[in-house]
């Protein structure tokens, strides 16, 4: 008879401190998330967009005669809010949505003339916040940094509440 297997003891759970908090990959990146937005909200506060917005309108440049679960998908965006983003975006006049010739109740979403100008103009305004948001590292760091952030993303993906599906739009160009 084999010898009875012991377990290795319960470990001590962590000390509960604030150092616990703000030393955790969730609260860093949630915190990450804020200044990233802060900075692009600064960057571009004359165009009047949002990050989301942003890249609602660089998916409907990038595809045009998207609908709204493709563009969900491709964006890796709630389908639900998403909604209120499109129907903001055609309040300013950025983009236009029209009806499906094969189904009327789908909508497909195309940039305007105004929508294709803004997001022209913006695009400098938009780098500036994304190297903002590098600049206080060393180029090699900010590298590695992208590498990494890269791969958590790409290896946590399925782990989303909305995984990116960005084929979703290369299979909708295939139908236009």
């Amino acid at each position: 008879m084999p010898p009875p297997t012991s377990s290795p003891m319960p470990s001590k759970p962590a000390a509960i401190t604030m150092d616990a908090v703000y030393t955790a990959p969730g609260y860093l990146f949630r915190r990450m998330q804020q200044i990233a937005v802060a900075l692009f909200v600064e960057e571009c506060k004359a165009f009047d967009l949002t990050p989301v917005q942003y890249a609602s309108l660089v998916a409907i440049h990038t595809h045009p005669g998207i609908d709204a679960t493709r563009l969900s998908a491709v964006i890796a965006f709630d389908r639900s809010t998403l909604g209120s983003v499109i129907e903001r975006l055609e309040a300013k006049k950025l983009i236009d949505r029209k009806p499906s010739g094969e189904d009327k109740r789908v909508k497909l979403l195309y940039l305007t003339r105004s929508g294709a100008a803004v997001l022209r103009d913006i695009m400098p305004s938009v780098e500036r916040a994304q190297a903002r948001m590098l600049q206080p590292l060393k180029a090699a760091d900010r590298k590695m940094l992208m590498s990494l952030l890269t791969q958590l993303v790409d290896l946590n993906n399925e782990a989303s509440r909305v995984p990116l599906r960005a084929e979703d739009a290369l299979e909708h160009l295939g139908k236009s």
